[in-house]
């Protein structure tokens, strides 16, 4: 300014700068004991985030803004470790092999399209014993209705005796 003889006030009107940013000078925050209270209390209360921590610094009157306290907890290298989901071991069963004809049955649903793009569904009803197809149901869409009806109509043939159980699983 001074080189080119300019005021202040023409200065920040050329370059679109309010005074007041023109003038501003950064203070720099003596957070460290704000830092040591947030360490200590990640350390104390290890299973709670910054939020928690937050509420916890506001209740003792060292911050008001939530943002100021992420900044410093992501600064310090403060995370919340999640753990892991311990998963349910179960042991593989392999099925039985059914002994006779009638004994086991298998349902399984089948999907395809057709060449101008409509879609439909094949419900299959297997004797496992036999590998005989008992039951077959095609269509659009097949509702709990339809398929008892495929099992009461696959019972009442004069060839097909009641399973003793039904399976979804493959062999």
């Amino acid at each position: 300014m001074q080189r080119f003889g300019l005021s202040e006030r023409r200065a920040c009107r050329l370059l679109g700068l309010s005074r007041t940013a023109m003038r501003y000078s950064h203070q720099p925050r003596n957070d460290e004991a704000l830092r040591s209270r947030l360490k200590k209390l990640a350390e104390r209360y290890n299973r709670y985030g910054y939020l928690m921590l937050h509420g916890m610094l506001r209740n003792e009157g060292l911050v008001q803004n939530r943002k100021r306290t992420y900044r410093l907890y992501t600064e310090m290298g403060l995370q919340v470790r999640t753990k892991r989901r311990k998963k349910l071991i179960r042991p593989r069963v392999p099925l039985d092999l059914p002994q006779c004809a009638g004994e086991r049955w298998s349902i399984d649903f089948v999907h395809d399209q057709l060449s101008y793009g409509r879609r439909f569904r094949v419900l299959n009803l297997v004797d496992d014993y036999s590998r005989e197809c008992v039951g077959q149901l095609i269509d659009v869409s097949i509702s709990g209705q339809r398929r008892r009806g495929i099992w009461i109509n696959s019972q009442s043939n004069a060839h097909c005796q009641k399973p003793l159980f039904v399976t979804t699983e493959p062999n």
